[in-house]
């Protein structure tokens, strides 16, 4: 249950946080002119992209290593008493394959999540950055697993909605909606099939 809980948690946090970060910043800033703001809120929305960066391997990171540990256990045939404490070479082969699965594959949803939901000034980047990694935060210090992608996602809809509803691309978040609901059971299946084919060679 906890799974189900940070669903929609990551989207109920990360969606208020952005909607309440815009209008807190853009009323703080109502009297700045926009282009003189544009780089120190760019030098800003790259330390928050560096936060969330960090909080992202803080969160999924832990997913990753406690399944190869599992997998460890599994193959060795370890009881709870002998779970053996995380190897450091699973933490640096997990973070490795983050980094290089990010940089060689993750360009198409970069594109989709930065660029096709909400069109943003470089002050709403930092906004929504900022308030997917307070999010994610607050789930790491209470171990709640959550989703970074759907919080980073929700938190650019709820900057999109504080400027405006039509500002967000609802047929882009309909398409998203569509695969994060579609995930869970499809995971599961393939989870149960593959089990169900290695019992029988046990």
């Amino acid at each position: 249950m906890k799974v189900i809980y940070g669903l929609f948690f990551s989207a109920g946090l990360g969606f208020g946080l952005g909607w309440a970060f815009t209008k807190v910043i853009a009323w703080l800033c109502r009297d700045v002119d926009h282009k003189r703001s544009d780089r120190p809120f760019g030098v800003l929305q790259n330390l928050a992209a560096a936060l969330l960066a960090f909080m992202h391997g803080a969160q999924d990171g832990q997913k990753f290593m406690s399944i190869c540990v599992l997998g460890m256990v599994l193959a060795m045939g370890y009881d709870q008493s002998q779970v053996p404490a995380f190897p450091l070479w699973i933490m640096i082969l997990c973070s490795t394959c983050m980094c290089v699965g990010t940089a060689v594959g993750g360009k198409k949803i970069i594109k989709s999540v930065g660029m096709n939901i909400v069109k943003m000034e470089k002050w709403e980047g930092f906004t929504a950055t900022f308030a997917a990694s307070i999010c994610i935060l607050i789930s790491n210090l209470t171990g709640l697993p959550i989703s970074t992608t759907h919080t980073k996602t929700t938190a650019i809809m709820g900057v999109g909605t504080a400027k405006q509803v039509k500002a967000v691309n609802w047929g882009a978040a309909k398409n998203m909606f569509k695969a994060w609901i579609y995930t869970f059971p499809g995971c599961g299946l393939i989870g149960y099939v593959l089990a169900k084919v290695f019992l029988l060679f046990l």
